[in-house]
């Protein structure tokens, strides 16, 4: 089962996944993807962590979701923008070479047997439209990854200002 949690900046996408994967499992695992890259963001990385407690089963993995064992497990990843992000920079901001390898690992951990994997993620074509090339080259690519998520999803939710609309 693949839910799809999407929505704007501090919409409350995390805490909805959460409280999600808490109802679904006495022990949920998060996947964090997220790439430390400064002191200000291991100060945030360190806030979430603190905020789950010992029931987590916590990982981190920038890129290769493909290596995480996810059957029989409630698993979030969060989130599918970071996550772009490490592919987009080390693909020196080569979009289809980035979307294509995105999708081979959401396809790879999609396959798990009896797995509920709820995936986080950012509108942010929804916002002002980027002032750079390559923020624009970018958002076409989160983009075009929500849509490949999407329509594989069983469930896809909306967050509008801490309120889930499901929408599939």
């Amino acid at each position: 089962m693949i839910y799809l949690i999407t929505g704007g900046e501090r919409s409350g996408k995390s805490s909805y996944a959460e409280n999600l994967a808490k109802g679904l499992s006495e022990k949920p695992m998060y996947v964090a993807t997220a790439r430390k890259w400064d002191d200000d963001f291991q100060k945030r990385v360190d806030r979430h962590q603190k905020d789950r407690d010992e029931r987590w089963i916590n990982i981190e993995n920038e890129k290769h979701l493909s290596e995480i064992d996810f059957s029989e497990k409630v698993a979030i990843v969060d989130c599918v923008t970071l996550w772009l992000t490490n592919f987009f920079v080390d693909n020196k901001n080569e979009v289809a070479l980035s979307l294509e390898q995105a999708k081979t690992e959401f396809d790879a951990i999609a396959k798990h047997e009896n797995a509920t994997i709820i995936i986080v993620t950012n509108e942010i074509g929804m916002g002002v439209h980027a002032e750079t090339h390559i923020g624009r080259k970018f958002t076409e690519l989160q983009g075009w990854m929500n849509q490949y998520i999407a329509q594989k999803a069983e469930t896809v939710v909306l967050m509008v200002s801490g309120i889930p609309l499901k929408i599939k």
